[in-house]
């Protein structure tokens, strides 16, 4: 499964964002799929997940502010990013996992002015 995902950019602080993660093939097989992202000297960390059931998981920094949802019929799922605060650049990396196989895509970039 390749990913391919877009929608970074500049924004500034309290501005909003949304990106998308297309995914190669049908994404119905796919257990998880989701959103990560990393600063340069930093560990990836945890954006959102969502389940093939439909649970959705947030990482702290970003609950209530940001919201995953999907497009199985596109192969896609999104993220929405709003009130973005300057901490949240970094590059956003989406994620998928089918059975024992773990993919990511290439990243985006996004940057938040203060």
């Amino acid at each position: 499964v390749q990913l391919q995902a877009s929608g970074g950019g500049l924004v500034q602080a309290g501005g909003s964002l949304r990106l998308s993660c297309i995914a190669s093939r049908n994404i119905f097989s796919l257990n998880v799929r989701g959103w990560y992202r990393q600063v340069p000297g930093k560990q990836r960390e945890l954006v959102a997940t969502i389940a093939s059931g439909g649970n959705i998981s947030y990482g702290d920094s970003v609950k209530g502010r940001f919201t995953i949802s999907r497009d199985v019929a596109a192969n896609t799922w999104y993220l929405q990013m709003n009130s973005l605060e300057p901490e949240d650049t970094a590059v956003y990396y989406c994620h998928a996992v089918r059975g024992p196989y773990v993919y990511w895509g290439q990243g985006t970039l996004v940057t938040v002015s203060s």
